[in-house]
């Protein structure tokens, strides 16, 4: 029998495993099965693809991988690290799949498509003394990086580690934002009174009347985000946490604030029951608690009800355009306000089919009730989406259409910031941005805690050439949404982008790819900042998988579609591609 060929050569070893295996494993085998899948198929392969790994092996666990250099192993492992950081802002702390990661640079044997040799055994037994959510590295790899790379390696002297006779120098790497801990730093708690509604449970026992509890949770968060005198967290945050058992503490130190509003929904035929309880997240003890059974034509009537009991509890006075704003409901028929709720949630999920159903829904409402704004803008919201995703044929008619249902919106009721951000968005893709600017913040002056509109006005400013300024808006965005969705990470990048900060920006994008696999423009911007990074290859790779995602991708089309103010601005973007050989 032939013997293998062994070669010898100089790598750089990653290696990787889940602290904590056996108990997350004894606590849940199957999901924690499914969530280590998701995060290999999703995050860490792709990772080692972009910067050139080859996996050498896989246990149950972990992997070994080897690189070319060691510039590219501590690059993915940092990555990786950022990603899993986002992946597990919602999980609770002892559900969390964590990686311990060591690297090495050494000489190893290659026997067929194994390594073997001490290179290898250090980066193994650097991963076993790592800590969760860290990267431990030799002083090989330390030295081969650390005027390359944007990190910071902490000294942490030499260690005796199993089965090498001299001790390892060992480092351990942190890069600003991009390598977090086993979890985000917990926000400051504000000085005004700080509040997070949780997913108000359906009690109902039909799956189907989910939206109808959701609707309400919803609106309980827009009703009390208009108080200037409270910090209320977005939406999207607060439903991070539905369905899942965690505690008071923990969520109100992963948001940053020092009260909770939860409770339940219970409809049945005509009738409604809600039951309602403010929590003080420090103690876990009831501020205030409540249950309401009412007749379902008076459920707004129960959402005033629920709002000014929290309000007095937390002892914030209202401002008497505030307590204007909070009587004033934008129908007062329950079938309009029905299909509105069904159509909202339809219209956050985003996609091509569920844009469709969600016009459908919002023309019924308005054909119930002609005179309740918020499904107009939800119109127009959805002719925007159809924009700027090209899913239409005349794109300057469902601009024109998308302004005209925005400004009846705002006609019909000019105190609901829905219409003024409808009309934002309308502005911003006609190049109007002195225009968009002013209708977002208007929208934030209506609702002082409405995530969503400092983000926006963030990429107004970041398209009018004002890259800067948007920087804080953004952070206040993030701020009152800790959960923040992955496309706000894209917005960031732009922003650096455009400052010429390639690294941040970089850093931001492949954070976002890891929480979103499929974006085609984020790989855009990644493989620019490559190429004016002068990491060519890195550049090709990103494109060839932005090309496998979208074979159709087109940079005119997005030329065409993203509404810089000075055409410089895109440009740059196609100077990087240029730079690495890329159209």
């Amino acid at each position: 029998m032939d013997t293998p060929h062994t070669e010898r050569k100089l790598a750089a070893i990653l290696a990787a495993d889940v602290a904590g295996y056996s108990r997350l494993m004894g606590l849940d085998e199957e999901g924690t099965l499914h969530e280590l899948k998701g995060h290999l198929v999703e995050l860490i392969e792709p990772r080692i693809n972009t910067h050139r790994g080859r996996i050498v092996k896989r246990t149950g666990d972990g992997l070994l991988v080897d690189f070319a250099s060691a510039v590219e192993a501590v690059r993915c492992a940092v990555a990786i690290q950022a990603g899993m950081a986002e992946r597990n802002r919602a999980t609770p702390e002892d559900s969390r799949i964590e990686f311990r990661i060591g690297i090495n640079l050494g000489d190893v044997m290659l026997e067929g498509d194994d390594i073997y040799g001490d290179g290898v055994n250090i980066a193994a037994r650097l991963e076993q003394i790592a800590e969760p959510g860290t990267i431990f590295v030799s002083r090989a790899v330390r030295d081969s990086v650390r005027d390359k790379l944007d990190v910071t390696l902490e000294d942490l002297g030499e260690r005796p580690v199993k089965n090498i006779a001299k001790p390892v120098r060992v480092f351990r790497i942190t890069a600003g934002e991009r390598v977090a801990r086993s979890a985000p730093s917990a926000p400051a708690v504000p000085d005004k009174p700080s509040l997070a509604v949780l997913p108000f449970d359906n009690m109902s026992g039909d799956a189907e009347q989910e939206y109808f509890s959701d609707g309400m949770t919803e609106d309980l968060i827009t009703d009390l985000s208009k108080v200037s005198g409270l910090f209320v967290i977005a939406r999207n945050s607060s439903f991070a946490y539905k369905g899942k058992a965690t505690k008071v503490q923990d969520i109100g130190r992963e948001l940053g604030v020092k009260f909770m509003l939860e409770g339940s929904i219970r409809k049945a035929g005509n009738r409604v029951r809600i039951t309602a309880q403010l929590v003080d997240t420090q103690t876990g003890g009831h501020l205030w608690a409540d249950r309401f059974d009412r007749e379902l034509t008076d459920i707004f009537a129960t959402q005033d009800e629920v709002v000014q009991k929290i309000v007095a509890a937390l002892a914030v006075k209202l401002t008497r355009r505030e307590e204007q704003r909070l009587r004033h409901r934008g129908t007062s028929n329950i079938e309009a306000y029905d299909f509105w709720s069904r159509a909202r949630e339809l219209l956050g999920r985003g996609t091509r089919e569920a844009v469709v159903q969600a016009r459908a829904m919002h023309q019924r409402a308005i054909e119930i009730d002609p005179g309740f704004a918020a499904p107009y803008a939800g119109l127009s919201l959805a002719s925007v989406g159809e924009y700027v995703n090209s899913w239409t044929a005349d794109p300057a008619k469902a601009l024109d259409e998308a302004e005209s249902l925005a400004r009846r919106a705002i006609e019909l009721d000019d105190q609901e910031p829905v219409g003024h951000m409808a009309l934002a968005g309308v502005l911003l893709w006609q190049r109007k941005h002195d225009s968009a600017l002013a209708e977002a913040k208007r929208a934030v002056e209506i609702d002082p805690n409405h995530a969503q509109a400092y983000a926006f006005i963030g990429m107004v400013l970041m398209y009018a050439g004002r890259a800067v300024e948007s920087l804080d808006y953004f952070a206040t965005a993030m701020r009152l949404d800790p959960h923040y969705s992955n496309m706000l990470l894209h917005l960031l990048a732009q922003a650096h982008y455009s400052l010429g900060q390639y690294e941040t920006a970089a850093a931001h994008l492949l954070d976002r790819i890891a929480r979103n696999p499929t974006t085609d423009a984020s790989r855009m911007l990644l493989a620019a900042c490559y190429g004016h990074l002068g990491r060519l290859e890195e550049a090709r790779t990103v494109w060839a998988e932005l090309l496998k995602i979208n074979p159709d991708f087109s940079l005119a089309q997005r030329a065409r579609v993203l509404p810089y103010k000075d055409t410089a601005e895109f440009e740059r973007i196609a100077a990087g591609l240029a730079k690495a050989g890329l159209p």
